[in-house]
């Protein structure tokens, strides 16, 4: 009989060996250049992760870039600024094309570079040296020009909030030309320079004049961002014409500072600021992360009036629509472990996010609980966490509940263990994790030359479940994954309200190997 420990037909002996070790250690499947790079820009914000710091994050990014072509870098700007919502990498993907390909980035520039923010980004990215090039060069600065030629003289001052640099720097850099007197008093107030103020833009000669006014509540508010009042002494009716005048946004980021100034004391104001809440083309406008309508939930004041909670809660249902609702029994498998309680935005020094990474993956599974009643939650660290939820409960209830579980390390293939340990039967698994595992690695801190445990648990649970399909959603900026691209399995990044399409893509087999990929280079250019 031939020798059964080389010929065994134990389940993961065909499958393919792991090729890297993952930032805590653990055997890993490394991603193809285009799936790290579009990883990478999907959840990379430049700040200190739990494994990784900001220029190791960088040097990967230019690295990758270096091994892909430039128009999938430019599908990926595209990709992640108008689908996932990201800053600062689109902004250095259209830094890089600057050098590597000058007319594709011409191509993307004004549907990457969206607003005043974003302009700086860029401008900043490219004076900094990191992409090849310290100066603007004649296309950027004519792009430049170009961008800031093509907005309003109101669009230039609510949008000249902000430093390193400011919008005044990039004025200086690339001299935009007037087209008339009115646009050469407002660039000459914006720089500091000699300008005719009676020529000013009505809302900057209101502004100017409510500065001076030493007389409080006797010149109205003007309609400029919230940041350029603050400083300024306010009445409570000039909090409630700001609170009035916001953003949704500015609304959202600040019920707490409405409520100490008194806003909320008017009815009329309460019922204003619910009605903008939960108004769907504003939060389409505002581009809205789910998890930020959570924070707004966690972080208001209990003394808040009852219709700003349920403005919030309504506003959250409509954040989460893209959560399809799925056939059959379905499995959602959050990460609670340790390296989960990072800041999904990364730490960085005085402005440091209170969304931690744990919060996106409750977040996610409430969402899907939310909209799929039979499906079951199954929480994991170094083991399941047992954590009974209610499917009627809202999803800022059970997202709560999920995300102050005790955190220990990290086994991606647990609740896969789980499942096979009762035999269950499924048609989806979703996780939401780092994919940092290393509990479950046996050769942990070095290669092992084996499958990881999470694709030997997955071919146990395919065997009795052949049609079944898992779609793993990683929420940091990591180069590898647990389990491998097939026709089963799909690997995705992110953390706005794109996945919830990709999980419906998956749940409806809408989806073929590397489908993520797949999806970003359907773009148009």
């Amino acid at each position: 009989m031939a020798n059964k420990n080389l010929f065994s037909t134990t389940a993961g002996r065909f499958l393919p060996h792991a090729n890297a070790v993952n930032e805590a250690g653990g055997n890993a499947y490394q991603r193809l250049a285009e799936q790290a790079l579009a990883q990478y820009a999907s959840t990379g914000c430049f700040n200190s992760t739990f494994y990784a710091n900001a220029e190791e994050q960088l040097g990967q990014v230019l690295a990758l870039c270096s091994k892909v072509s430039p128009e999938f870098i430019a599908r990926t700007a595209l990709y992640v600024r108008q689908q996932g919502y990201m800053k600062d990498m689109p902004a250095l993907l259209c830094a890089v094309l600057s050098v590597k390909s000058p007319g594709l980035m011409a191509e993307i520039f004004d549907r990457v570079i969206d607003n005043p923010k974003m302009l700086r980004n860029f401008v900043q990215m490219i004076r900094s040296g990191v992409v090849g090039r310290k100066s603007l060069g004649t296309l950027p600065k004519r792009l430049v020009c170009q961008w800031l030629e093509g907005r309003s003289d109101s669009q230039l001052f609510t949008g000249s909030v902000g430093n390193s640099p400011s919008l005044a720097d990039v004025i200086k850099m690339v001299h935009p030309k007037p087209a008339n007197a009115s646009r050469a008093a407002l660039l000459g107030y914006l720089i500091g320079r000699e300008h005719d103020k009676t020529l000013l833009p009505p809302v900057v000669q209101a502004y100017e004049k409510f500065k001076r006014n030493t007389n409080a509540g006797a010149v109205p508010v003007p309609d400029v961002p919230f940041q350029m009042l603050t400083a300024l002494p306010l009445t409570k009716n000039d909090w409630c014409t700001i609170a009035r005048n916001a953003s949704w946004q500015t609304t959202r980021m600040n019920l707490n500072t409405f409520q100490r100034h008194g806003v909320f004391d008017q009815p009329e104001m309460v019922q204003i600021v619910a009605d903008r809440l939960r108004d769907r083309d504003q939060i389409a406008r505002a581009r809205a992360f789910p998890y930020q309508l959570l924070v707004a939930y966690l972080n208001i004041g209990s003394s808040l009036p009852n219709p700003i909670w349920e403005a919030l809660q309504d506003a959250m249902e409509i954040a989460i629509e893209n959560v399809p609702v799925i056939e059959g029994p379905i499995f959602v498998c959050p990460d609670v472990s340790g390296s989960m309680r990072s800041p999904i935005t990364g730490v960085r020094e005085g402005a440091t996010s209170k969304v931690r990474c744990v919060d996106i993956a409750a977040l996610v599974a409430a969402a899907v609980l939310r909209k799929n009643r039979q499906a079951e939650v199954i929480p994991f660290e170094s083991n399941v966490v047992p954590c009974p939820l209610n499917p009627r409960d809202s999803v800022m209830t059970n997202a709560r509940k999920l995300s102050e579980l005790p955190a220990g390390g990290t086994n991606c293939s647990a609740p896969l263990y789980e499942l096979n340990r009762r035999q269950a039967k499924g048609d989806l698994i979703v996780y939401v994790s780092d994919n940092e595992s290393w509990v479950d690695s046996p050769h942990y801190g070095r290669f092992g030359g084996s499958a990881t445990e999470t694709m030997k648990q997955w071919e146990l649970f395919k065997q009795r479940n052949p049609n079944a399909k898992m779609i793993c959603i990683d929420i940091q900026p990591y180069g590898t994954t647990q389990t491998i691209e097939r026709n089963d399995i799909v690997n995705v990044g992110g953390f706005s309200d794109q996945v919830f399409k990709l999980i419906s893509d998956v749940a409806g087999d809408r989806f073929t190997v590397n489908h993520w990929v797949g999806e970003i280079e359907k773009i148009s250019i």
